[in-house]
């Protein structure tokens, strides 16, 4: 059986599928809430674009001076979209980074809040495709 229709199922039969987490209710491949796969689209454009992403982290997220973005390591959040808008927003600090660099607010790049969302909605894809 299918896992994801095994934990649906699982789901219903204890009943608590109104109060699960929405991460959890979530299956790998859906989207967080108000996030299209437009945007994913637009922030891949981004982050290898004017949005200077692909110079640190590479032009597919894998890593070089900043680290791989597709694996499931976040080294200063949860990986949550909403976390991943706010460190895009602000970047991290010298002194708060765990691999030794400085990530500047938005990437040092000259991107809108909007197009932080979409640069935050390619982020999060790419670590949660299916493999």
């Amino acid at each position: 059986m299918d896992r994801r229709i095994r934990d649906c199922v699982l789901i219903v039969m204890l009943g608590v599928g109104g109060s699960l987490p929405r991460a959890l209710a979530q299956t790998p491949d859906s989207l967080p809430p108000g996030v299209t796969p437009a945007m994913v689209t637009q922030g891949k454009t981004l982050f290898q674009g004017v949005g200077l992403c692909a110079a640190c982290h590479g032009p597919e997220g894998k890593g070089g001076l900043g680290p791989d973005l597709t694996d499931t390591v976040w080294l200063h959040h949860d990986g949550g979209f909403d976390a991943l808008v706010r460190q895009i927003t602000t970047g991290i600090m010298l002194a708060d980074s765990k691999t030794g660099q400085l990530m500047p607010p938005r990437g040092g790049g000259v991107i809108t809040d909007e197009q932080i969302r979409s640069v935050a909605a390619y982020v999060w894809s790419l670590n949660r495709r299916k493999q």
